[in-house]
């Protein structure tokens, strides 16, 4: 009888979990698919109710949209710098946080806490500072300078986690391949820098989604520069002082969200177990 009835509750409790959890999942959600909704709309459809459905769907938006953003070119854009930003976060954070494991001397706790320091600092607090060193170092209104401004902004996450990983790397691995005459560079890329596969798929995907969504940095680093535009900035000209095309730019968000989510669903596993790899067990 007791052990019924505690079956019971617990059913019981687990049906309200998951009946909670759906609605949660379906409230986070809620906003992806109004987007997508008012994308198939007109203007005035959009005005008049923005939950209706479409009266007729139609794929007009996405074609002035892919004509009017350049979308290639954009495309292209967003791609070069998330490129260039990821591949920089990853290369100089790796080797970094491979030095500070390995190097056990006085000051290098605080070395270590000197790099990881600015992911304490809010960006919007020295952003006007960043562009006017950016502007003196020639880093403004090209997609190289925009890639290199990431490195710095991405590389003290990376440390972190490539610091806190390394340190579970066997020191006997790095002994038997010096006595093997490997050593410096090839000694990290031959031997070290395989064995952090796992940490680095989730550098590499954590500052993709970043670099490829963010909107602030680019618009500060690029502007009004035309030829350098990414496709934030190029859907950012759908919004006018007076009028806002808000079915152009449901549908710009749509082409710009779909690249960056086909990436996250093929990756995603390996997001929590990098995350976990390098912050839990360093």
């Amino acid at each position: 009888m007791i052990a019924g009835a505690v079956h019971k509750r617990m059913n019981f409790t687990n049906a309200v979990i998951f009946v909670s959890l759906i609605v949660i999942v379906l409230l986070y959600l809620s906003p992806l698919g109004i987007m997508i909704l008012n994308a198939f709309k007109t203007y005035s459809e959009i005005m008049t109710n923005v939950l209706s459905a479409p009266q007729k769907f139609s794929i007009k938006n996405f074609e002035v949209v892919f004509k009017d953003m350049n979308y290639p070119k954009v495309f292209f854009n967003t791609l070069l710098v998330t490129v260039i930003g990821v591949t920089g976060i990853v290369l100089f954070g790796a080797m970094a946080g491979y030095k500070m494991a390995r190097i056990k001397k006085r000051y290098s706790r605080l070395c270590f806490l000197y790099c990881i320091m600015p992911m304490m600092v809010p960006f919007q607090s020295f952003m006007i500072t960043l562009v006017v060193i950016a502007r003196h170092l020639g880093l403004t209104n090209n997609l190289l300078g925009l890639g290199i401004i990431y490195w710095g902004l991405g590389c003290p996450m990376a440390i972190f986690l490539y610091q806190g990983f390394t340190k579970t790397i066997p020191y006997e691995l790095e002994e038997a391949a010096i006595i093997e005459g490997c050593t410096g560079f090839s000694l990290f890329f031959r031997v070290i820098f395989p064995l952090l596969k796992s940490v680095s798929a989730s550098v590499i995907v954590v500052n993709a989604m970043w670099i490829w969504n963010d909107f602030l940095l680019p618009l500060l680093i690029i502007g009004g520069s035309r030829s350098s535009k990414t496709l934030q900035l190029a859907a950012y000209s759908f919004m006018g002082q007076y009028k806002s095309e808000w079915q152009n730019i449901m549908a710009a968000a749509i082409l710009i969200i779909v690249p960056a989510l086909v990436i996250y669903l093929i990756f995603q596993k390996h997001i929590i177990k990098g995350l976990v790899a390098g912050a839990v067990k360093g």
